[in-house]
């Protein structure tokens, strides 16, 4: 026999060589039904295996085509154990001459930005207090407690009725901020004590869905302010947002309201109704839909105890108008802080820029104080919450300085402001964007 023969017992075959691809090959596979991906240099067909990702699919098809390397890094705690799931997935790794990053990122910045996470992990930044988050557990009930006995102790007056709204409007937005932490990861070490925590808090302390939670705020984080990526800029046609957008809506003559009054309607359909109205219908209707039967016992769970605690004092009736009322309260506050972050940065289509740029890019920073920090849930350090996601919020001042001279380095603005000039700002960028769309409806 010739040399390719029997090469008798204990011989070991030869590994077939792991096939290579170019970034122009890659990229063509983005479609719903065709997706790869790229993380350090290994090519993962997600195909089929999306709709089982935890995090839902859009997420993580969002990076179809794409090096996801660092969003990969951002979202998972602990990599070596999702590795796992990636090794069935490999097809490939990319060509000896391709960069590592595709669509010509800047890799200096890429670089730079995984050597400042490398030092926030040896600075232990990912490292939770869990006193911290055990105390804001402990004031969330505490004022659950006070609204009780308020309208116990003084009856269902008025007064006390509406002191209790309120007292009640910010445990619910305090618990909101809460079920963040524990829905990001960044509490425990292990991803199951997160996940469990989470269905409590986000279930029977707030009447929400933690999957509904999951696949709608992942999609936020992995492309901010990316139309038809970032479920949070998809407004319906009932504002226009950016430069972009406003100017297309004009030259097509789209007119679903008046956007260059939008900064002024804003105050009427934007605060008062997005929890009460939009989200508590959106959330409902998703866990019977997707037939999320845990979440969905979670969250009777709160409307159980809500409304045995107070139909004693309101009847059926008061105290669902008073639930509505307490959404509406919690909603204004939401609203405000959630935009002042992200509606007056860029919104655009797709860019295709490296994680660090990209977030940068759709943020932007408060002041820090005791109160702001207090009243944002650290959010006023949305810069550094969104370049890492899993990093307890009680150590994002202390890797703020380094993002600061990073992207000093590069050029890159790093905007942080008072926080009634953020909340401000939200009403001049509804105007700057109406006023686009009202020239482009009239001119083009």
């Amino acid at each position: 026999m010739g040399k390719g023969g029997n090469q008798g017992e204990g011989a070991t075959e030869r590994e077939a060589p792991m096939p290579t691809f170019s970034w122009e090959e890659i990229q063509k596979h983005n479609l719903r039904t065709d997706q790869w991906l790229v993380i350090d240099r290994k090519v993962y067909n997600i195909t089929k295996w999306s709709s089982r990702h935890p995090g839902g699919h859009r997420v993580i098809g969002h990076y179809a085509g794409e090096d996801a390397t660092d969003a990969f890094r951002a979202f998972h705690r602990d990599q070596d154990f999702v590795r796992k799931f990636l090794k069935p997935l490999l097809v490939g790794e990319l060509a000896p001459e391709e960069p590592s990053q595709d669509r010509g990122k800047n890799s200096q910045i890429i670089e730079d930005f995984r050597a400042l996470r490398k030092t926030a992990e040896d600075m232990n930044l990912f490292k939770s207090n869990h006193l911290f988050f055990l105390l804001h557990l402990a004031h969330i009930i505490v004022m659950e407690s006070i609204a009780w006995f308020t309208i116990f102790y003084f009856g269902n007056g008025w007064i006390p009725t509406i002191i209790t709204a309120f007292v009640l409007a910010t445990s619910q937005a305090q618990a909101g901020w809460l079920q963040h932490d524990y829905g990001h990861l960044s509490v425990y070490k292990k991803s199951t004590w997160n996940h469990l925590v989470h269905k409590f808090v986000i279930g029977h302390l707030k009447g929400a869905s933690a999957n509904w939670w999951n696949h709608r705020h992942f999609q936020h984080h992995a492309k901010p302010n990316i139309f038809q990526k970032d479920p949070d800029v998809n407004m319906l046609h009932v504002f226009v947002l950016g430069e972009w957008q406003p100017i297309e809506y004009g030259k097509k003559k789209l007119k679903y309201l008046p956007y260059n009054h939008q900064h002024e309607y804003f105050f009427l359909i934007g605060p008062p109704l997005l929890i009460p109205m939009y989200f508590q219908y959106q959330i409902i209707m998703t866990m019977i839909v997707r037939k999320d039967w845990v979440d969905l016992a979670w969250a009777i769970s709160y409307y159980a105890r809500f409304f045995i605690t107070y139909i004693p004092f309101y009847g059926i009736l008061g105290a669902i108008l008073f639930l509505n009322f307490i959404r509406f309260l919690e909603s204004h506050w939401f609203v405000w802080v959630t935009q002042m972050n992200h509606i007056v940065m860029e919104i655009d289509r797709e860019p295709y820029r490296d994680w660090f740029s990209s977030q940068l890019a759709a943020t932007c920073n408060v002041e820090q104080s005791f109160f702001n920090d207090w009243f944002s849930g650290h959010l006023n350090f949305q810069i550094e919450h969104h370049l890492f996601p899993t990093m307890p919020r009680h150590n994002f001042h202390k890797i703020a300085p380094l993002v600061k001279s990073l992207c000093a380095k590069h050029g890159i603005q790093y905007q942080e402001k008072p926080l009634l000039r953020a909340l401000q700002d939200i009403v001049g960028s509804l105007k700057k964007s109406g006023d686009l769309w009202l020239d482009a409806y009239l001119h083009k």
